[in-house]
């Protein structure tokens, strides 16, 4: 195993993967952890969308801060995890559909960006910006037996 560079990282991150997103859900219970969305351009920091509502979002109001992790298995067995402090910022028109067009294809793109948009109010959707402060990446598919997270 070994860690990914930082440009690797950063374009690992970049592709449309499903994260793991976590954050604390108190004393005495695990963290919540849940599959979410999330963009990220290389050099910038990773965003999510969620409600302020939902639970992801009471628990991210509480604590300031979530973790995501994401992975593939194909072409190459990899992971980066990216963990520090959330800052909440109005959900846009522009954001939303630059995510909707991350993940959908491009058929469905119009049908669930309008619904998306039509019940943002509802949910109280907001972004949440992730600060990096701590990274952990390895490239496992190396099969030299050391171990390869390293934590930045």
């Amino acid at each position: 195993m070994a860690p990914l560079t930082i440009d690797e990282r950063q374009e690992f991150l970049a592709q449309p993967h499903v994260a793991a997103f976590s954050v604390s859900a108190g004393e005495d219970r695990a963290p919540l952890t849940v599959p979410i969305w999330y963009a990220y351009e290389p050099g910038g920091d990773p965003w999510i969308i969620t409600g302020r509502l939902s639970r992801k979002g009471r628990l991210l109001e509480e604590h300031g801060r979530f973790c995501l992790m994401v992975e593939s298995v194909q072409p190459r067995v990899r992971y980066v995890s990216v963990e520090g402090p959330a800052e909440r910022s109005p959900l846009t028109e522009a954001q939303l559909r630059a995510m909707t067009e991350r993940y959908m294809p491009p058929e469905a793109v119009e049908g669930y960006f309008a619904a998306a948009w039509a019940a943002r109010t509802e949910l109280d959707d907001a972004v949440y910006v992730l600060r990096p402060q701590r990274w952990l990446s390895a490239d496992l598919s190396d099969h030299g037996g050391t171990s390869g997270h390293r934590e930045v």
